[in-house]
């Protein structure tokens, strides 16, 4: 832990510190806030603040596109809970990477899942044109931005506020254009669909930026935008007060402390991923020590369902127990999804439904049950009744994972597939289909059978091909890779875990809205 704890938190300070001191330093010669200054001085002071996707694209292009060049969080704004975008103009002046189009629109989706007001702070050159294809055509390219404002202003009627804080060009213009209120600040920001130079080009016109898409044009001459601020402190003063006027936030409830203390998370796994540990002394650590019922405790106990409270609000947990166990007098092995396991969690699921109860879902599944005796059992309709209720679902849904996600096992506890409302991990966490041995036996499993039988030594191409197949699970089982591909919203440190499920529950139940996104737009 303490190893992996190190990596993690050595790759996300280099991520935080964007394009570098020297751009940093440019930025503030201009006057202007980085992207990440801006974002603190727009929260409440010591309020929590969870970041989504900071280390999306941290290993590709040859470390270029650190934060894939924008900031994506959630945090309080005169304490009602919101969704801050911002573009980082130190990385590529801002461009769109693909991969920025993903970050954008995970926090819209976060936005209307949970009702909650959203802010751009906007400061991007545009497109990063050599990489055009993965941006701007397609389902999910950057109109699927635009849609979203649309759905969020007509339909949804979440808040969005637009501080047009540098450049905002071309297609750009329109996701401020589809907000709600838009500031721009004299003599820093431009807003327009093409620059000086296009505009000489296309049409011979000869005008300069601030005369063009300037903050004084467009609110005395064009009335696009609404509000001119001197500067960014000014900007981000007047965007604090756009939340003064909004309504009141729910005020949320407080519990009593864990039955222990948060640092012995630090411990709580085996140094050994495989071996097993105790879920309860994790749970003990996280959620209100006053109160924990578990939901049948004698019956398939190799998943541990519970009802209990997180700073004060009732939250159904349904956890992977591990180790070796016994039920009806048959041995188990926790991290495997049973039949009994998955009828007894959809009861669960559907019963929280009914209570109208957020879930929290520890992973460390391995898998479903396979062999003889399961299929006969009905395991494959017994793990669809597990899925179909946890799709169905309309209560928030929350996942940390803190060690294995494989298999179909990963899907039925809340898979990043089935929106659940955030993907937490640990720097534990390990997500994919199967671990680097069992892809071994079974993709070059018949060939050494083969040759065990023939008595002939394994040669040293198919050795080489081995290493391979398990130096890439290795590589794409890290917690990093899967931060790196946006598989979970956030890594944590372990410590912060109650803190961080707390936070994300009450942006999950801050506007007591339960109906989901894709049912009620599309």
């Amino acid at each position: 832990m303490d190893q992996l704890l190190a990596q993690w938190r050595e790759l996300e300070e280099k991520v935080r510190q964007g394009g570098g001191p020297a751009k940093i330093a440019k930025q503030h010669k201009e006057g202007k806030l980085t992207a990440r200054e801006r974002v603190a001085q727009l929260v409440d002071p010591g309020a929590p603040v969870l970041e989504l996707g900071l280390l999306v694209a941290w290993d590709l292009y040859d470390g270029q596109a650190p934060a894939a060049g924008v900031i994506t969080v959630c945090g309080r704004i005169e304490g009602r809970p919101a969704v801050i975008v911002a573009n980082d103009q130190t990385v590529k002046a801002g461009a769109w990477w693909p991969e920025t189009i993903h970050k954008i629109l995970r926090a819209q989706e976060v936005a209307m899942r949970n009702r909650l007001p959203i802010v751009y702070l906007v400061d991007s050159a545009g497109v990063n044109l050599p990489l055009q294809e993965g941006v701007f055509p397609g389902q999910y390219g950057a109109a699927r931005i635009f849609y979203y404002n649309c759905l969020m202003r007509r339909k949804l009627k979440v808040p969005q506020f637009a501080a047009v804080m540098g450049m905002c060009i071309a297609g750009g213009a329109y996701l401020p254009a589809l907000s709600d209120e838009i500031i721009m600040v004299e003599g820093a920001s431009f807003m327009g669909l093409g620059g000086p130079n296009l505009v000489k080009g296309a049409t011979g016109q000869v005008v300069d930026a601030e005369s063009l898409g300037g903050a004084s044009m467009h609110t005395k001459v064009s009335g696009v935008a609404h509000y001119r601020a001197k500067n960014d402190a000014e900007c981000l003063a007047m965007l604090r007060g756009r939340f003064r006027n909004l309504p009141a936030a729910l005020e949320g409830p407080t519990g009593v402390a864990p039955r222990n203390a948060a640092e012995g998370l630090y411990t709580a796994l085996p140094a050994n991923h495989r071996l097993p540990y105790d879920i309860e002394n994790i749970l003990s650590r996280v959620v209100d020590g006053d109160e924990f019922t578990e939901f049948q405790p004698d019956f398939a106990p190799e998943m541990l369902c519970a009802s209990t409270r997180l700073e004060g609000r009732p939250v159904a947990v349904i956890a992977n127990r591990r180790g070796f166990l016994k039920a009806q007098g048959q041995p188990r092995i926790g991290g495997i999804v049973y039949t009994e396991s998955a009828r007894k969690v959809a009861y669960f699921v559907e019963h929280a439904e009914r209570l109208g109860t957020p879930i929290l879902y520890f992973q460390d599944v391995s898998g479903f049950m396979v062999g003889t005796e399961a299929e006969a059992g009905g395991i494959i309709r017994a793990g669809a009744e597990m899925v179909e209720a946890m799709a169905c679902a309309t209560v928030p849904k929350i996942v940390l994972t803190i060690n294995h996600a494989s298999g179909a096992g990963y899907y039925a506890m809340a898979g990043q597939g089935f929106d659940p409302h955030f993907t937490l991990g640990w720097p534990t966490a390990r997500i994919g289909v199967m671990e680097g041995d069992s892809a071994v036996q079974a993709v070059h499993g018949p060939e050494l059978e083969k040759l065990k039988a023939a008595g002939q030594p394994v040669p040293e191409e198919l050795q080489q091909r081995i290493h391979k197949t398990r130096a890439d699970y290795d590589r794409w089982l890290d917690a990093r890779n899967a931060a790196a591909r946006g598989h979970v919203d956030a890594l944590i440190d372990p410590l912060d875990t109650r803190r961080t499920l707390a936070f994300a529950l009450e942006l999950a139940t801050a506007s007591g809205h339960r109906k989901h996104l894709i049912l009620e737009t599309l």
